[in-house]
């Protein structure tokens, strides 16, 4: 990879991509037809968060309305006043038709700022919306989603493609409708005043249309990849940003700057051919709009002198073509604005049209106390279709019991986790608690009753009572320090200015990782689950820390059924089973002096962890 960076950026040509059977999704709270990678079927859905302010929508069209029959007004009114000036110099009714001309133009300055103020607000709460469905939808999500993306990515689809379409409805969406309804009047009226010069300004509509073909035709796809090079830097900077001491301990900077600037590059050419070739529209446009005032003046010139029209009627035809030309170029100005929103909106849609996860059965009943008694029986699972995770897993913990998972990396361990908490759901097999097929239970209230401890414990910003609360939303302040205690946290939360009320940085920044661990078996304790699941929480800490968190882990287990996940086997001694695991099957299961005795693979294991500590 590192030697494309030193290569040229060539820009790949577009595919054409098969599009997903439609199926029915939510926006803004009504049922749609999904349609990805589909121009109607996106309007049509942004039409919908816009129809929630249908009144507002309504004034701001009939000041669009009123603002394009006063721009259409003015210049008659200026022909007017030049022919009563010329068939009556000494008749100063010409005047009050100036006079006039002036009240019109104010009038037309206050509907533009009225429909702009209207639309700006209508505009904010569209994407209001958006971004609250957007949110909501990303926590219904099942695990498996997020762990195919990137967080920077995604990040950019609730920030930038939102903010694309924000732009464009705050602008581009009046001008749409002010240059539509522009347009037909002013036709209408150059019709009315002369077909013939009206024919002769439509010979430009041909050219304009083929070059608007053309044009758009390379930078609709050219819009597309722009957004999509855009999330792709975003998440590698988030990327990097959040690896900082592995790149700095790895001397990788160089590195990571090269592909940035690769990235990077992606971006500059997929923008810069973008706005070169639609920077062709206005040129084009205003190249056009001469030649039709040419041919009008030249043409008007020589009617006028015949007497077939006056000069008055030259003069307001010759306004109305650069009207007619006029919203057809603001038209093309606002079509690569259009364009970008639409392509930002089709990504907020794309992930919107994922699949949520997997709604509880309609009779999905509520445990309102859990034993902890936990049984698997024939478990089969594969992330990946017909490559097994997980091959035939039977065992029984009973209340209260501790159950050590061991095994090499990839021998299903943190998947078994997966499936009891229904992350994941398991392809073949049961698994029931208290002899209850957890498929059968509502997964909000069976997650209700565990516990996570995992190895790397995850803070939110905020105070270090809050981060313990997180376990038990309405408990006091009481119970999160005696909670607390119990995880042996709270001696080194009183050492700390401010103490419970500490501000806890992103991710927890600022404590070590011993800290961390304390505070996530302190919020676990405060949860007072009946199963509880440990992922190596003590891999990663000294010595000493070690003690307090197994005495605090030794407290939080008592009488709950416990699931822990265990890399150095001497910290399971005291497991009521042991299970080994190695290429997603149980090959052993018992007490860690049974299982040495049957001289397998857990004894093989236990062996070299012995040997490694005594040799370092």
């Amino acid at each position: 990879m590192w030697k494309e960076l030193s290569e040229p950026f060539r820009y790949p040509r577009p595919q054409a991509t098969q599009r997903p059977k439609g199926t029915d999704t939510i926006v803004s709270g009504k049922r749609v037809k999904r349609k990805a990678k589909d121009l109607s079927g996106t309007l049509r859905r942004l039409w919908i968060y816009l129809s929630h302010r249908k009144g507002r929508l309504i004034l701001v069209l009939v000041m669009v309305l009123l603002s394009s029959a006063l721009a259409l007004l003015g210049p008659f009114m200026i022909g007017t006043a030049i022919d009563t000036f010329i068939e009556r110099p000494a008749d100063q009714s010409w005047l009050y038709f100036l006079g006039g001309l002036g009240i019109v133009y104010g009038l037309q300055s206050l509907t533009l700022w009225l429909q702009n103020i209207w639309m700006i607000g209508i505009a904010q709460e569209t994407v209001y919306r958006m971004r609250v469905d957007l949110v909501q939808h990303l926590h219904r999500l099942p695990i498996p989603f997020f762990g195919k993306r990137q967080q920077g990515e995604l990040m950019s689809r609730v920030t930038n493609d939102i903010d694309n379409v924000s732009a464009t409805l705050n602008s581009s969406v009046i001008q749409v409708f002010s240059s539509v309804l522009t347009l037909v009047g002013t036709i209408i009226v150059m019709l009315w005043l002369s077909p013939l010069l009206t024919l002769l300004t439509f010979l430009v509509v041909p050219l304009m249309v083929l070059g608007m073909r053309w044009i758009t035709w390379r930078t609709g796809p050219l819009f597309k990849q722009q957004q999509r090079n855009l999330g792709d830097l975003n998440g590698f900077v988030e990327e990097t940003l959040s690896g900082q001491r592995i790149i700095k301990a790895f001397s990788q900077e160089q590195r990571v700057i090269n592909e940035f600037r690769f990235r990077n590059d992606m971006i500059k050419q997929s923008g810069f051919w973008a706005q070169a070739i639609s920077g062709f529209i206005p040129k084009l446009m205003n190249a056009l709009n001469n030649l039709s005032f040419a041919i009008i003046a030249g043409v008007g010139g020589l009617l006028a002198i015949r007497g077939t029209i006056s000069i008055g009627v030259i003069v307001i035809f010759v306004e109305y073509a650069r009207q007619f030309t006029r919203p057809l170029n603001d038209l093309a100005n606002q079509w690569n604005t259009m364009l970008s929103a639409i392509a930002g909106a089709e990504r907020v849609f794309e992930i919107l049209d994922e699949e949520i996860e997997a709604k509880d059965e309609k009779d999905a009943i509520t445990l309102d106390a859990v034993q902890g008694a936990v049984i698997f029986s024939h478990v089969s699972f594969a992330y990946d279709e017909g490559k097994e995770t997980l091959s035939d897993i039977s065992f029984k913990a009973a209340p209260g019991e501790m159950i050590a998972l061991v095994g090499p990396t990839g021998a299903g361990k943190t998947s078994l986790i997966q499936l009891l908490s229904r992350f994941y759901e398991l392809d073949h097999g049961t698994i029931t608690i208290d002899g209850i097929d957890i498929t059968t239970i509502r997964r909000e209230n069976l997650r209700s009753h565990m516990a996570f401890v995992l190895q790397d414990s995850f803070l939110f910003e905020g105070t270090i009572r809050d981060n313990i609360r997180y376990g038990k939303l309405d408990a006091t302040d009481e119970e999160v320090e005696r909670a607390a205690r119990m995880a042996n946290a709270h001696s080194f939360i009183e050492r700390m200015r401010g103490g419970y009320d500490k501000v806890l940085k992103h991710s927890g920044a600022g404590i070590s990782q011993g800290q961390k661990q304390l505070l996530a078996i302190a919020r676990a304790i405060l949860a007072n689950p009946s199963i509880l699941i440990l992922d190596e929480a003590t891999s990663s800490i000294d010595t000493v820390t070690e003690i307090k968190i197994q005495d605090g882990l030794q407290r939080l287990m008592k009488g709950r059924t416990s699931f822990v996940i265990a890399h150095r086997l001497n910290t399971i001694r005291k497991a009521d089973q042991i299970l080994v695991l190695k290429d997603g099957r149980l090959l052993e299961q018992g007490t860690h002096e049974e299982l040495l005795v049957e001289q397998g693979f857990y004894n093989s294991l236990y062996d070299a962890q012995l040997k490694g500590q005594l040799n370092s």
